[in-house]
């Protein structure tokens, strides 16, 4: 049985398949539009989601499946004490799939060691985020039609964000790719992820100022500074809007460059930027739930 815990969990050779089923399914979305009839996802979710939920649920909806679950931990028996190897087990009796997010790193593996049903990993804690890497990299080979040969920037908080960090380690497998990370000093890439690119040979640069390298980005990844992430409300009112991309800095960049952004954005992208044909963050979303359809059809070993 497969389980999604990380992006890494799939070869590159699964990715493209995944990715080719999910172009599929946004190519032709009857097709697929009774593939689960008769299955039921489980959404546990510890902590707040409103994107990455009801993703899942849309997802599992379109394929003609059912949902069910629960979207705080005050509503499950968490609330009791109940531990999650206990709550997966009960979870398999009632459906076939889960999707999982949990504040504590490595919660989703506890799940998965314990579960009779596939889980997938929607987030645990500062770790790994890993549907949305495959969002990412979705979106990315769709509209740039490769995931080699570019130079992608990474741009706020790198130091919690768990989306930057799987795509990091989803990135290094694919050819030619240069990352540039941008944040404050108390917000850089955490010292783990510096030492791997060194090892695999990998260039990055570390800059504070976006606009002294934008001009040299195929992709610019901008990220929100989570207040949830920090211990002290100082430290987040000061760094909150330390990047904010406009218009002007747009200007700078290549007619080509795609933003990204998993979303929600707080203030560091302006609304005026929306219009702009290069921001790329809602059309990832809808890739989203082609990419958890593609998923859930693979995992549920559904694909003919």
């Amino acid at each position: 049985m497969k389980h999604l815990m990380t992006p890494l969990d799939f070869t590159t050779t699964q990715l493209e398949q995944l990715f080719d089923l999910a172009n599929d399914i946004e190519a032709n979305p009857d097709k697929f539009s009774h593939a689960c009839e008769g299955k039921i996802l489980a959404t546990c979710f510890y902590e707040p989601s409103t994107r990455t939920r009801l993703s899942f649920e849309s997802a599992m909806l379109q394929l003609g499946g059912q949902v069910l679950g629960f979207s705080d931990a005050g509503s499950s028996s968490a609330a009791k004490g109940e531990s999650v190897s206990d709550t997966i087990r009960m979870i398999s009796c009632y459906s076939h799939i889960c999707a999982m997010r949990h504040p504590k790193e490595g919660s989703a593996m506890v799940a998965a060691m314990a579960s009779s049903i596939p889980v997938i990993n929607a987030g645990d804690g500062g770790h790994q985020h890993p549907t949305q890497t495959l969002t990412d990299l979705l979106t990315i080979r769709s509209l740039k039609g490769r995931l080699n040969n570019f130079t992608i920037g990474l741009c706020g908080d790198l130091k919690f964000g768990r989306t930057v960090h799987s795509l990091i380690h989803a990135l290094v497998r694919y050819e030619n790719i240069r990352f540039v990370f941008i944040s404050p000093e108390e917000l850089k890439v955490p010292d783990y992820i510096i030492e791997m690119l060194r090892e695999k040979q990998i260039p990055f640069e570390e800059v504070i100022r976006l606009e002294e390298v934008i001009s040299s980005l195929d992709l610019l990844y901008m990220t929100r500074v989570q207040r949830e992430r920090f211990f002290n409300e100082q430290d987040y009112v000061r760094l909150k809007d330390f990047y904010i991309l406009n218009k002007e800095k747009m200007a700078l960049a290549k007619e080509d460059m795609l933003v990204l952004h998993p979303l929600p954005r707080v203030n560091e992208i302006s609304v005026e930027v929306d219009e702009d044909p290069r921001a790329a963050y809602f059309r990832q979303v809808k890739y989203g739930v082609y990419v958890r359809m593609a998923l859930i059809l693979t995992l549920l070993d559904l694909v003919h």
